[in-house]
């Protein structure tokens, strides 16, 4: 089976610098990453070997999530690697998706365009087993719908922004 991609790319009215902020401030970040949910960022180092901790509270219920950085070149490029995490900040198997993959390497590309930016986002399952990568790629058309609805609640931020 051939590595499974899931590629979404989004044009904002907003330069790159600005497009980069909201990847790269919490307060932004908080704002349009899980929309529908609070999201509490508890740590935040957008520099190589950096975390990014935060959890996805759902009413009673939370989710925690851990990226460290392994690449970071503003304001053109970041690269992360993505996990389900236990409150301790310990990478686990996802809790709500048999076979999710442990980890996915995330690549978040930031291109001037006139005076706006394409952003394009990769995510891609990283060192998995067969039987994550199947359940990955099962899952590449639903994927652009949270990332679709973030990316519409950072189109009014950098609107705000502008």
């Amino acid at each position: 089976m051939s590595q499974p991609v899931f590629s979404m790319t989004r044009q904002f009215d907003a330069p790159p610098a600005l497009v980069w902020r909201c990847w790269t401030e919490p307060d932004l970040l908080g704002r349009w990453y899980g929309p529908g949910v609070e999201t509490e960022v508890h740590r935040f180092d957008p520099v190589v070997g950096g975390l990014w901790l935060h959890e996805m509270k759902m009413g009673e219920q939370s989710m925690y999530q851990r990226m460290e950085y392994i690449e970071v070149e503003p304001p053109a490029r970041l690269v992360m690697l993505m996990s389900n995490a236990s409150r301790d900040w310990e990478v686990i198997p996802s809790p709500m998706m048999e076979n999710w993959p442990r980890t996915l390497l995330t690549t978040v590309l930031f291109d001037a365009v006139g005076d706006g930016t394409r952003m394009t986002l990769e995510w891609t399952p990283h060192e998995a087993t067969e039987a994550e990568n199947a359940a990955f790629a099962a899952a590449l058309d639903n994927l652009d719908q949270g990332w679709g609805k973030g990316m519409d609640v950072m189109a009014e931020i950098l609107a705000e922004l502008v």
